[in-house]
Parts: C-alpha cells; sequence; structure tokens
C-alpha cells in the first residue's frame, strides 16, 4: 500500500463512522507561540479540544504536515523524520476510549481496510501515577477484542503520556498499537513497548482528559476528547515490508534523484545502498530537501533567516547542501530535487503547486549564499585543524567556533559536525555564552523567535485575540486596503501583529490608529458569532487570511458595524471589556510586513 492509498483508505473509514474531513493546517501554528512549527496533528485543534466548538461537528479527521526538529542530529538512520504527515482522527466530546480503541482496532485488522493479523498485534497503556490513576479502562476495552494480559503493557509517563505541544495545554494518557517484527524477545519482560526491535508502533490514541496550566496542575477537562495519530511514513513502511521509510515509494523518486546529481568519477563510484556514509548523507539530503520544500511552499511559507523557524529552514538547506558535496555533488542541486517532490506531493498537498516557483527560487539563492560561505569556512576549519588535534582533550573552544560563525556565517551545527568527523567536539557552552551577548547586541527585541498563536485561552488573552480584529481594520482604515494580517503572537501580557506594509508608519498614522482601536472599545460593541459557508461569508464581506485553509462551514466573528471575521479563536462578548489600547512599538518584521506590539490597560 503506497501513500496516497494509506490517506484515502484512513479518511473513507471515518467517514463511513460519521466523521467530517476537515483541512489540514499551515505547518506555522496559529494556537501555540511556544513552538515554531506544528509539530503533531492536533496542534490546529488546540481550541476545539479545550472547549471551542468546530464548525465541522464533533467527530473529525484528516491528514496533517508535521515538522519536528528534537532529533534533526538523528536524522540520516534509518527512522528518524523533521517532515513527515499525520493521519488523525478526533473526538470533540462524542465517543472516549472504547469508541476510540474499537475503531482503530477496526482500521487495522479488518481486510477491507489495513487487514493486519490479529496475531501480529500488541498495546500499551498507562501505568498511572502519584494524582492520575492507572489506564484499566483502555486495557478493558483491549481485553474484550482478544488480547491477553501478555500483549497488554502497562507503560509509564514517558511511553504513555501525551503532553502539550508546548508549555500548557490538553492532555492525558494514551494506548499505543504495535506490530511484532517476529524477532525473538530480548528477555522475560519483553512486551509492547520494549524498546529492543520486536515491536514497532503503528498508532496511538490519545485520551484528553486534562488541561495542563501555568503552574503545572492537571485540571479535569469538562469536554473528555480523543485525539488519535498515525504516521503516514512509518505505516507505508511496515505495509510494505521494508526496513527503513527511506526504502518507501515516498522516497524512491528523491533518493533516484540525488543520484543524478552525483557528478564525474564520483557517479561511477556511489550507488545508494553500497556505502553506508554516503547513504547517511543521502537520507539528510532527503529529509532535509522535502523540509524545506514544504516550509517554503507552505501558505504562510517563512523565508531564510537567522532568527526563529526562518533559521531553522536555514539550517535544513545548508545541512543538504553540505552533505551533497561529501557524496560528489559538484554546484547547485537542490531545485531539482525540490522539483521532484513537488510533483509527487502536488496532489494532497497543492499549495506546493501554488508555490513553485517561489520554492525553487528561495533554494537557489540560499544554496548559492551558503556554498560560498562553505567555502570559506570549510577551508578556515582545515587551517586550524593541526593544531585542534594536538590537543590533548580534543575539545574545539567556543570562541573559536563562534569566530567562524561571525567572520565567515559559518553555522555552529556544521563546526560540530566537521569536529566530530575528526574526533573532536566543540565547547558549546562557550560559543552559546558568546552567541548570546552577540544577541544583544545585534537583535532588537527578544521574541521573534515564536509565529503566529495564542499563549493561553485566559481571559486576558482573549481580550488581546479579540482586540487584533480591531487593530486589523484599523489599519486598513488608516494606511489602506492592501493590509492583510501576516502572523500574530499573542499572551496574556501583550500582543504583537504583523501585517502587510510597505513602509514605517508615521507618528500620525499610529495615534490614528490607536484612537481608532479605543473609540470600537469605548462604543462597547457586542461581538457575535455565527456558522457559514465559505464563500457566503466572504460575499457578506468577512475577512479571512489569504492562503489559509478553511473548511466549507467556518465561524464568522462579528463586531457591530465595524469588523467581520473569519477566525477559530477565542473572543470577548462585548468590545468594553477590553481596556484602554495602546501601541508600544512599530518597525519590521520583513520584506513588506511591519509588526506592532501591543498592550492593553
Amino acid at each position: 500500500m503506497n501513500a496516497n492509498e494509506l490517506r484515502q483508505k484512513y479518511i473513507d473509514f471515518f467517514l463511513s463512522k460519521g466523521h467530517a474531513r476537515i483541512q489540514g493546517k499551515s505547518l506555522l501554528p496559529e494556537n501555540d507561540p511556544t513552538v515554531l512549527f506544528t509539530t503533531a496533528g492536533m496542534h490546529p485543534l488546540v481550541p476545539y479540544l479545550l472547549g471551542e466548538e468546530h464548525p465541522a461537528g464533533k467527530r473529525l479527521v484528516n491528514f496533517q504536515k508535521c515538522i519536528r526538529t528534537g532529533d534533526i542530529d538523528a536524522v540520516g538512520d534509518q527512522s528518524h523524520l523533521t517532515f513527515f504527515e499525520m493521519l488523525g482522527n478526533w473526538s470533540l466530546g462524542e465517543y472516549f476510549k472504547e469508541g476510540a480503541i474499537r475503531m482503530s482496532y477496526e482500521f487495522l485488522t479488518s481486510p477491507q481496510w489495513l487487514g493486519i493479523s490479529h496475531e501480529k498485534l500488541g498495546v500499551t497503556v498507562f501505568a498511572g501515577e502519584e494524582g492520575i490513576p492507572k489506564d484499566d479502562e483502555s486495557a478493558a476495552v483491549w481485553r474484550t477484542l482478544g488480547f491477553s494480559d501478555e500483549r497488554i503493557s502497562y507503560r509509564p509517563r514517558e511511553d504513555n503520556w501525551w503532553g502539550p505541544a508546548g508549555a500548557t495545554g490538553p492532555c492525558g494518557p494514551d494506548s499505543e498499537m504495535f506490530i511484532d517484527m517476529g524477532k525473538a524477545p530480548c528477555g522475560p519482560d519483553c512486551a509492547p513497548g520494549c524498546g529492543c526491535g520486536k515491536w514497532l508502533e503503528i498508532w496511538n490514541d490519545v485520551f484528553m482528559q486534562y488541561n495542563k496550566d501555568k503552574e503545572g496542575a492537571y485540571i479535569p477537562l469538562a469536554r473528555k476528547c480523543v485525539d488519535t495519530g498515525m504516521g503516514v511514513e512509518r505505516t507505508v513502511t511496515i505495509l510494505s515490508g521494508k526496513k527503513s521509510v527511506y526504502d518507501t515509494e515516498i522516497f524512491a523518486p528523491i533518493i533516484a534523484a540525488i543520484e543524478r546529481a552525483v557528478a564525474g568519477e564520483a557517479a561511477k563510484k556511489y550507488k545508494y545502498g553500497t556505502d553506508g556514509e554516503k547513504d547517511r548523507s543521502v537520507r539528510i539530503i532527503a529529509d532535509h530537501i522535502r523540509a524545506s520544500t514544504f516550509i517554503l511552499g507552505d501558505p504562510k511559507a517563512v523565508m531564510p533567516s537567522n532568527v526563529g523557524a526562518g533559521y531553522v529552514l536555514r539550517r535544513l538547506i545548508r545541512r543538504a547542501v553540505r552533505h551533497g558535496r561529501k557524496i560528489g555533488v559538484e554546484g547547485r542541486f537542490l531545485a531539482p530535487i525540490a522539483e521532484v517532490i513537488i510533483n509527487e506531493f502536488c496532489g494532497p498537498y497543492p499549495e506546493l503547486e501554488q508555490n513553485r516557483a517561489l520554492i525553487l527560487n528561495e533554494l537557489e539563492k540560499e544554496e548559492q549564499r551558503f556554498l560560498e560561505t562553505l567555502l570559506k569556512g570549510e577551508k578556515e576549519f582545515e587551517k586550524l585543524l593541526p593544531n585542534l588535534l594536538k590537543d590533548p582533550k580534543k575539545v574545539m573552544s567556543g570562541r573559536l567556533a563562534f569566530r567562524l560563525y561571525d567572520t565567515f556565517g559559518f553555522p555552529i551545527e556544521l563546526t560540530e559536525e566537521l569536529a566530530k568527523e575528526n574526533a573532536l567536539s566543540v565547547n558549546r557552552l562557550e560559543f552559546d555564552a558568546a552567541f548570546a551577548k552577540h544577541q544583544e547586541t545585534s537583535r532588537a527585541g527578544g521574541d521573534q523567535i515564536f509565529k503566529g498563536g495564542l499563549a493561553d485561552h485566559s481571559e486576558i488573552t482573549t481580550k488581546y485575540h479579540t482586540a487584533t480584529h480591531l487593530l486589523q481594520k484599523a489599519l486598513q482604515l488608516v494606511l489602506g486596503p492592501h493590509v492583510a494580517q501576516k502572523g500574530s503572537n499573542i499572551t496574556a501580557e501583550r500582543m504583537r501583529f504583523d501585517f502587510s506594509h510597505g513602509a514605517p508608519m508615521t507618528k500620525d498614522e499610529i495615534a490614528r490608529v490607536e484612537s481608532i482601536v479605543n473609540e470600537q472599545i469605548e462604543r462597547d460593541i457586542p461581538v457575535t458569532m455565527e456558522v457559514s459557508d465559505l464563500e457566503a461569508a466572504k460575499a457578506n464581506g468577512a475577512t479571512a487570511l489569504f492562503g489559509e485553509k478553511y473548511e466549507a462551514q467556518v465561524k464568522v466573528y462579528t463586531i457591530g458595524d465595524f469588523s467581520k471575521e473569519v477566525c477559530g479563536g477565542p473572543h470577548v462578548e462585548h468590545t468594553g471589556t477590553l481596556g484602554r489600547f495602546k501601541i508600544e512599538k512599530e518597525q519590521s518584521s520583513s520584506s513588506g510586513v511591519r509588526r506592532i506590539r501591543a498592550v492593553l490597560s
């Protein structure tokens, strides 16, 4: 079964169970400013897991693109990825543990769907801890489905607890499903969830029972929800009998394109699968360019930069370039690989085709910039190497590593890779101290690493979110109809709002915007919501984020006769509760985008 077939079967199964298909969302999260990327299928649904009503109903299904960078240094082995796809289904207060488990089991084992043998399956459930009971409820459901106690493993928090993606949010115990890979058990205690390689996870049912607050307390949710996740790449690997995600049809055309890029004598000497170290480089290139293509092709794409999500993108591209050189690539090669990725994935993700020119152009520009940096940095490292190897401790000082970064633009991660290849390490603490000092003097503001969204759904954060609606309309009235929201970051202390505009605002313009917003607050206008067809909402004057994916049915928030927007976030009931609005700073965010930082008092 290939990836396209798996996605379709998953959607079809849950449609048959009364779920509504919803759109996958951006890789840049709107509802969690504590992370740079959407790291799980649940991310875009956090407001609904916390109690918001979803316009599509209480049973939902979709597939979602995700990025996790915590294991970026492990990419290159047989399984780790930075970009991956998650299949997910949700219950927002309808079925809970029994319903989710029974549907999961049916999809896995029914010949109509995946047809996996019951005998190959094992499961895990939460073992409990002080203050949180063990999950006997899930275990009992699995027993009714024919699982013996030997195939049900109770596991601790690190294995069977789903925490919030950021510091706060919905969380709870989970029950995971594993495939027996046919290996001999590692010992008498080997059971589902054991990391010896006998058991491989295929699916995860998360039972959202709690909300973790800022104090770290777990508050029971009034409405219990289910969030399940099945990784496309891993499941295709299992169903196709492959040993690695990189051996599947998902990566075959990408790896073939990388092989075509290898030039001259190197091409005669190397073919993927024949050299372990070069194979690792090929896998890094395949993963990193796939991730970069999706980031650049996103409706809310960031460009390569030195902060936040843009820095992650730059790191992925530059690491791919360096590993290209290691396998014999000469000159630029990223754009042809990205072309293959766009062609392969534009069916389920049409935004890649829509942004094809931008993707290829940015990859070519960043690759050219880095090739120049790479040559200088590697040359300088080679000069340092003889003295470094004489050091009995085999440690490169952070001071030297920072000089490579500051003088030649050479990323610390690549310095560490070069050092490791020569049996050296880098004093990272010393580098980080030098880098932090550099940041203090060279970068204004300390919150640029975050991209959009609400830190929580507290009363004050809700006020700030409502105020962004007033701000956007006021900006359009003062600066012109071209103004459109490009991102937001909202906490209980302040709002940050990015918008399209080509020039700094004057003092008079800032004062007029403040005055308009405060006038609407003083009017104490009611804030109303209705569920509407998207096209009808637009026809009636509602503003929607350009490029965002919306469901057919959307929530439309209207603030009197002043503002009408398609939005899924929390809002106050009338504007008089907001307080006094004050713009503290207006500055550039990126080319053609301005940033406002404002407070309510």
